[in-house]
């Protein structure tokens, strides 16, 4: 049976959220990152619905057309509760049940394990993408190489960001999306992203989320401490040549040992960051499998 993409919107957690939905069952809600937008699922959908899924994208807070809320109040620890509340509003909005699963890419994936902590008995399963567990992000993230590979989170703390971004046709996300997926055509997927940021408030919305992840005068690494384990079985996946985050075996290792029983972690070979759009077929048969 084929499955129409519909779109909808709900209240949650106080704001507007406008989403993407294709099939029907339990739920699989798609929670995307940046800079990217809900059709960054559009080959995992289909799948996800072709299998008994309701597979629901939502465009995450900040990003049109969802509500852009005012992002400066928030701390990290505000900004990973938030996200995880957005998440299991969803869920109760769309009338989650118990066999709901939930899939994160990038800030999506925070959001997922935010929303697992916060609500274990909602989701069955959780699967992450190009951004690990926390306490497994914090280490990696104190070396020389990703520190080089990170500029933009301290270059968007600066005022001037915005207006940088957005010239010349957000000529810098294109820049960002060649480096940390090399050789991927980022085209239809940058001319959604420039539809979701177009206006200033969105725009500074989706960079107030690395605004409010740290405060650069107070920064430190021990935000990952307190941000695990999950009680659920997670399925972690990450490009082998991800320009944005880089990643080892011992990594993925790291990574099980955060997450519950029956959980696996995988380096997808010859993809980057964006690896569900790279690899479609691949990720999503890795999916399918886990959350059965």
């Amino acid at each position: 049976m084929k499955h129409e993409l519909k779109r909808g919107a709900v209240q949650a957690n106080g704001l507007e959220f406008h989403y993407l939905e294709q099939g029907e069952g339990p739920l699989a809600l798609l929670l995307h990152g940046f800079p990217d937008s809900a059709m960054t699922w559009r080959h995992l959908m289909p799948v996800l619905a072709a299998k008994g899924y309701r597979a629901v994208a939502p465009y995450m807070r900040g990003y049109a057309p969802t509500t852009a809320p005012d992002m400066s109040a928030l701390d990290a620890v505000g900004l990973f509760v938030g996200l995880g509340a957005d998440a299991n509003a969803l869920h109760a909005a769309l009338g989650g049940t118990e066999e709901s699963v939930v899939i994160g890419h990038d800030w999506g994936a925070v959001a997922t394990y935010s929303a697992a902590l916060q609500g274990p008995a909602l989701w069955k399963r959780v699967v992450t993408m190009a951004v690990p567990p926390l306490k497994v992000l914090a280490r990696r993230h104190s070396s020389f190489a990703q520190l080089k590979r990170s500029f933009y989170m301290w270059f968007f703390q600066m005022a001037a960001a915005g207006e940088v971004v957005a010239a010349d046709d957000f000529a810098f996300l294109r820049e960002l999306w060649a480096d940390w997926s090399p050789g991927y055509d980022a085209r239809e997927d940058l001319a959604e992203v420039g539809r979701c940021l177009g206006d200033r408030a969105h725009l500074s919305a989706a960079l107030g989320y690395y605004r409010a992840f740290f405060d650069p005068a107070g920064f430190t690494f021990a935000y990952g401490e307190g941000a695990g384990p999950l009680s659920q079985p997670l399925l972690y996946l990450h490009g082998a040549r991800d320009g944005c985050i880089g990643l080892d075996q011992d990594a993925m290792a790291e990574a099980l040992a955060c997450a519950g029983p029956g959980s696996r972690a995988l380096l997808v070979p010859e993809t980057g960051h964006f690896l569900h759009l790279e690899s479609p077929e691949f990720v999503s048969k890795q999916i399918i499998e886990f959350i059965g």
